[in-house]
């Protein structure tokens, strides 16, 4: 039974995370409340850890919650599985609209009506985002999970704030330095966690 529920609550997630992995995070932090399979504090690691490896952030979400969670239910066999089904669930919907989008695309190209469609989907996707993006800098700079929280539980974290803007700073306003691939960021700003204690 948690297969199938991995596979749909996955498959909801990529269905309409219209705008690539970081709109999937809204959906993520939709079914941490509702399965409880993970909180916000695990989502922030994933979105970090998915962000720092090759795959899509979504993908290697999906695969993660579903490896833990399969493991919980029925041991390491049991977690591969879920990583399997939790994936195969995220990346269904993609394939079967772009499928069925190749066959029409050509015939519907020029009707206005698909043309104002994906035009509307456009601000959906930029709101989607910049949700994630709002929650990111929550979980992050001042440790809360929802905004209602913010002024009774808020602890500004000034090493994160600080990382952020040096590396914001970096990557935009010193030349030489903006040529580094953002690999070299990832890493250094990994390195900064472990000698200045982030977490703690």
């Amino acid at each position: 039974m948690i297969y199938l529920q991995l596979f749909w609550e996955f498959f909801k997630t990529g269905l309409f995370s219209i705008g690539g992995g970081m709109a999937t995070i809204p959906f993520l932090q939709d079914m941490a409340v509702s399965t409880g399979w993970f909180n916000s504090a695990q989502l922030a690691d994933m979105i970090a850890v998915a962000e720092s490896t090759p795959g899509p952030l979504g993908v290697n979400t999906a695969t993660y919650v579903g490896y833990t969670t399969g493991t919980q239910v029925l041991g390491t066999v049991g977690g591969i599985l879920g990583a399997v089904i939790a994936t195969l669930g995220l990346v269904a919907p993609s394939i079967i609209v772009i499928i069925i989008i190749a066959c029409i695309l050509d015939k519907f190209r020029k009707n206005r009506y698909v043309d104002s469609a994906f035009y509307g989907l456009r601000p959906a996707s930029v709101g989607l985002i910049a949700a994630a993006g709002v929650s990111i800098i929550f979980l992050s700079f001042l440790r809360v999970d929802e905004i209602t929280d913010l002024f009774t539980k808020a602890q500004f974290n000034v090493k994160y704030v600080i990382l952020a803007v040096v590396i914001l700073v970096l990557t935009n306003w010193v030349p030489k330095v903006k040529k580094l691939h953002p690999i070299f960021f990832i890493l250094f700003a990994a390195v900064v966690g472990i000698v200045f204690k982030f977490g703690q």
